[in-house]
């Protein structure tokens, strides 16, 4: 009998819960999923064990929440523990957090599913959450990446149980002591209650490890929520950050500041695009550089390790290296490309909805839309700290898919992924970008032929270069209208002219492709994935989508926001030339079209009361948009109002206005935070953030002159919550998506001139 038959064999459900004694007294909740030889990485303390679970509670009474989702500044480690403390009764004071390796435990099975077109050769069948491809892929590859905003989805529930079962056991452990029935004792506030009785959870945590766990467990009725009225944002958060404090303070720890014994340095430089290949460096330029420890070539980088990283970098301009290959990438002539995709390349169809060829015979309008290509930006630029000794090595990383950027490590350097140990940290930001590997795979080599512990740094340039930009996209939207209706939209067409980007992304994440090997595996395949988003949120009948493969001559990859952004631009821009061209309010024209969208007509109305919408008048500096993500039924909804104008320097926004509709809020605070750091993100989407190539290098190559926007930039910002009890949903991208169109929108407003790329003023005025 092979191991899946053993599995299909097991008596496991997915609601299954073990519990056992503890090694000191701690008790460990032991959530065995699948199968039951996946058992915890976490390193319990002296008087905790841990049984391969979600939780520990030691004999301080204090509770630990294993979190398998890397921390990036998003709040996923403050979420994650407030549903095991809401649901276990905790007080908010004894809770800790601890970050989880990989582990097939704690795999994202909802991610895996909705990426099943990326690694699966049946996605059909892969792309349910519940369907047992989705789940064996996950669980046997250990995949718990972070991204998508899947954190909810994956893990609420399994965290549930286990803080339920934990609940039952310390209810039912006092309910001996008292000679009572455990159904009538009260958990809450980190104290089991009965009458005039009550003990602290550290007081029970002993005997209730030896106690058999109820069968199913015995959630809460109301899962964790908070009421998101304005009012509240004024109050201190009932569960406020976990990681604030050490923030503030400076001991929180990001990749960048781990420190090991005999620790050295190292940066690094890559060719430029399209030349890849390490030709030579000025190798006596170094000799007897103070500081320096040694110098790593390999065939597509040259790296100089030093007892610091400034010497390490100054060693690596003195040394000049020089890379040779194809002529270097110049993006002028591939953005061209795009545009000429629209007469030359074959359209794709990947989504139709009734017949919209036949009724775009003739459009009766159309536009052409494009946004460059936009870099990640992050604060933290990639780092890596390994350590390589005796056949074993250990790499302490943010990464967003742990498990693959352990197996590409390990693989780098020829040894087995069990003999890689990983130690995940926070990330300085992402923005996607910490789901790329290379610099593991880098900071592996040079540790193995350095022989010391080494922390490995891009410089801001080599992140700019290197890292896999958001793809440009060139849009032709075509509309057809219903006779004698005053313009309300009968047929809709979008044809996306960019590479196969998420195609691309996929080779590289799960096939550990070199970003060169992936575009050419790519190229010229239809990707339905990097078209997502491009069904307008609007009732229209007849809806198709097409994607014009182009193959860029540098590799592209995700973003904030990724596929919706850009297509949310293109959409709400189109729209409010279809209003204009119909001689209506651009508020009114959308209403119209969501007679069967209530949920999207509240945020919409909303927005719009909140903002004091002017009807969209020129002159006014008013634009709307509204963006809807995931599924109709359920998903996320927002709508923006924008005030902006052109001033001294560039794009003035003085106000935005949202909407917003994530069904239940978990978390206030960090919802609201969320949906303002979105709309600063797609605020910089429209102002900057992106970047050209001349002879393969980015220009700019410094932050400073990406056209980010400074705190001086920032405008008022005023965000209203819908109440709901439809399922939560992640609110991280919905600014961003919804940000540039409404600026762009407000724009015309104010000048009469319509932007149609992205950043805004790159085509001049």
């Amino acid at each position: 009998m092979d191991w899946r038959a053993k599995l299909t064999a097991l008596p496991v459900t997915r609601r299954q819960l073990v519990a056992g004694a503890a090694v000191g007294g701690g008790l460990g909740v032991a959530w065995w999923l699948w199968p039951r030889h996946y058992t915890s990485p976490l390193s319990p303390g002296p008087n905790e064990r841990d049984f391969g679970g979600w939780i520990t509670i030691g004999r301080d009474g204090v509770v630990t929440v294993a979190v398998p989702q890397l921390e990036m500044g998003q709040g996923v480690t403050t979420v994650l523990a407030q549903v095991v403390a809401v649901e276990l009764g905790a007080d908010w004071r004894q809770v800790a957090v601890e970050p989880s390796p990989p582990a097939g435990l704690y795999a994202n099975i909802p991610l895996a599913a909705k990426w099943a077109p990326l690694w699966s050769n049946l996605p059909s069948f892969a792309g349910d959450p519940d369907s047992q491809l989705a789940e064996n892929y996950a669980r046997s590859n250990a995949f718990a990446a972070t991204a998508d905003g899947t954190s909810l989805a994956a893990y609420e529930l399994p965290l549930r149980e286990a803080a339920a079962t934990a609940r039952a056991l310390l209810a039912m452990a006092a309910a001996e002591r008292w000679d009572v029935d455990w159904e009538e004792c009260l958990v809450e506030r980190g104290i089991v209650r009965h009458a005039e009785q009550q003990l602290g959870f550290g007081a029970l945590v002993a005997e209730a490890a030896e106690l058999d766990p109820p069968d199913p467990p015995p959630l809460r009725v109301a899962p964790a929520s908070e009421d998101p009225v304005p009012a509240e944002a004024e109050l201190a958060p009932d569960f406020p950050r976990l990681d604030l404090p050490a923030k503030v303070d400076g001991s929180f720890l990001f990749a960048g500041d781990i420190r090991l014994p005999g620790m050295v340095f190292a940066s690094i430089r890559h060719g430029p695009l399209g030349k890849p290949d390490l030709s030579g460096f000025e190798a006596a330029a170094v000799e007897g550089l103070d500081g320096l420890v040694g110098v790593v070539k390999s065939r597509r980088y040259l790296a100089a390790v030093a007892e610091s990283w400034w010497v390490a970098e100054q060693a690596l301009k003195a040394m000049r290296p020089v890379f040779a290959g194809p002529p270097a990438v110049e993006s002028a002539a591939a953005l061209e490309a795009l545009d000429e995709a629209h007469g030359t390349v074959e359209p794709r169809r990947t989504l139709a909805l009734g017949d919209a060829d036949e009724l775009l015979a003739r459009p009766d309008y159309a536009q052409t839309y494009a946004v460059g290509p936009a870099v990640h930006a992050a604060i933290e630029t990639a780092s890596a700290t390994a350590r390589y000794d005796g056949g074993k090595l250990e790499l302490w990383i943010a990464a967003q898919a742990p498990e693959l950027t352990r197996r590409a490590a390990a693989k780098a350097i020829g040894i087995a992924p069990h003999n890689v140990v990983l130690y995940p940290t926070a990330a300085g930001g992402s923005f996607d970008a910490r789901l790329e590997r290379r610099h593991a795979i880098e900071v592996a080599q040079i540790a193995r032929e350095i022989g010391r512990p080494v922390q490995l740094t891009w410089p801001r340039a080599q992140e700019l270069q290197s890292l896999p930009v958001r793809t440009p996209v060139s849009a032709r939207l075509e509309a057809g209208f219903e006779a004698a209706s005053g313009g309300r939209i009968a047929a809709w067409r979008a044809r996306l002219a960019m590479p196969a980007t998420a195609r691309e992304f996929g080779y590289r994440l799960f096939d550990n492709k070199t970003p060169q090997a992936a575009l050419e595996q790519a190229a010229d395949k239809a990707d339905a994935m990097a078209c997502d988003g491009a069904l307008p949120p609007y009732g229209i009948e007849h809806v198709a989508i097409d994607h014009l493969p182009v193959t860029l001559p540098f590799p592209t990859g995700r973003l904030r926001g990724n596929a919706i952004a850009y297509n949310a631009f293109f959409i709400e821009s189109f729209v409010d030339e279809l209003a204009e061209r119909a001689g209506r309010d651009p508020m009114l024209y959308r209403m119209e079209m969501l007679g069967r969208m209530p949920r999207m007509a509240d945020t919409l109305r909303r927005a719009t009361r909140l903002a004091g919408w002017d009807g969209g008048r020129r002159g006014t500096g008013q634009g709307l948009a509204m963006v809807r993500m995931g599924t109709p039924d359920t998903g996320g909804r927002i709508a923006c109002v924008a005030q902006a104008a052109l001033g001294e320097g560039g794009v003035r926004v003085t106000r935005l206005h949202a909407a917003v509709d994530i069904g239940r809020v978990v978390n206030a605070d960090i919802a609201r935070q969320q949906i303002e750091g979105g709309l600063i993100f797609g605020l910089s989407l429209a102002t900057g953030s992106s970047v050209a190539y001349e002879e393969g290098r980015p220009v700019p190559a410094r932050l400073a002159g990406l056209g980010l926007p400074t705190l001086g930039d920032c405008p008022e910002i005023v965000v209203e919550f819908l109440a709901s009890d439809a399922p939560p949903f992640d609110p991280g991208e919905l600014g961003v998506a919804v940000a540039p169109p409404a600026i762009a929108n407000a724009l015309y407003s104010a000048t009469g001139v319509r932007f149609r790329r992205l950043p805004l003023l790159s085509e001049g005025l």
